[in-house]
């Protein structure tokens, strides 16, 4: 005969299996359905190319609709993003259901950085700050190696990221450095060239330090109070580095993160996003954009699309 007790006991178990199999229903459906199973995903816009810029007012909700709540914009000149006036971009991403975080733009002055040229590139962000204020934007992040030849030339850099953190932050918006590969060069003092980070067995002289990387005398060189740095994880696994490793060893430096593969997020295998973002959720930030590098491919949307389902359909985000 059964007791209350047992009742009980066998009413627990089939409601706990119930919830289990509703929530993993749930996650498939909402994986199916691109309704979000975790947190908030991000896009980095410059992923759909000409497929957003055709008709931007539509390709920003279909943005919201292929799963993402935010995005990070790529295309800045002086005053308007691409073709569109700050202010009208930032009415549009509104009207789409959109925050605006960030934005990706890269001072008019290329190649090295001077004391020649030092106050065109202050005069480029005093601009940019007071434009991207218009959107309300949070981080301005520049993803662009200036020249760096030497331990000082990269030092200098670091100089004038700080000049630039400091304009961007009386403005009220964080300045940020995104890395790609080359970042993960080795600069030596007085050097000519970098050792690149393809010479995977590189080792210095006897008795001397392994030389260090750019990325390492950005990050050093600079205020943590004025410049913080955008991981790019795809791109620093390209430069023969472990984004898990650099994510806990710069915890207070490393505040966002750009989430890519080849292609769409999870197809290579190569990228292990479970361990990378458990880092970066351990060391509590929260900013990440989902990036696709092949932007004339005609499949972007579809794209970014298969990117926000993987995400959402592994419970990575929080």
């Amino acid at each position: 005969m059964t007791n209350r007790r047992d009742f009980l006991k066998r009413a627990s178990a089939l409601t706990l299996g119930a919830l289990f199999m509703d929530g993993m229903v749930s996650k498939a459906n909402a994986a199916e359905n691109n309704v979000m199973a975790g947190g908030p995903l991000g896009l980095q816009t410059y992923s759909l190319g000409r497929e957003l810029s055709a008709d931007v007012p539509a390709g920003l909700k279909k943005i919201k609709e292929c799963g993402y709540s935010y995005v990070e914009l790529a295309g800045y000149r002086e005053g308007n993003i691409g073709q569109i006036p700050v202010a009208d971009y930032k009415k549009m991403a509104d009207d789409a259901g959109l925050q605006i975080i960030s934005s990706h733009l890269t001072p008019t002055v290329r190649g090295q950085y001077t004391k020649d040229n030092i106050e065109q590139i202050k005069d480029f962000w005093k601009k940019a700050t007071e434009d991207h204020n218009k959107m309300g934007v949070q981080y301005m992040v520049q993803p662009s190696l200036p020249q760096c030849n030497s331990q000082e030339d990269a030092q200098y850099v670091g100089e004038v990221f700080n000049a630039a953190g400091e304009i961007s932050k009386a403005g009220g918006i964080q300045f940020g450095y995104h890395n790609h590969n080359y970042e993960f060069n080795r600069l030596t003092p007085g050097g000519t060239e970098p050792i690149t980070f393809a010479i995977r067995n590189y080792r210095p002289p006897q008795g001397e330090p392994m030389p260090k990387t750019v990325e390492e005398i950005f990050i050093e060189s600079t205020d943590p109070s004025k410049v913080i740095f955008e991981l790019d994880c795809y791109w620093t696994v390209m430069g023969g580095q472990d984004p898990v490793e650099w994510i806990n060893k710069y915890a207070d430096r490393i505040q966002m993160l750009h989430i890519k593969d080849r292609l769409i997020l999870g197809d290579s295998g190569m990228m292990n996003f479970e361990q990378i973002f458990k880092a970066f959720y351990n060391h509590n930030h929260k900013y990440f954009f989902v990036e696709i590098e092949d932007i004339n491919s005609g499949k972007q949307f579809e794209r970014i699309k298969a990117s926000a389902d993987y995400l959402n359909a592994r419970g990575f985000v929080k």
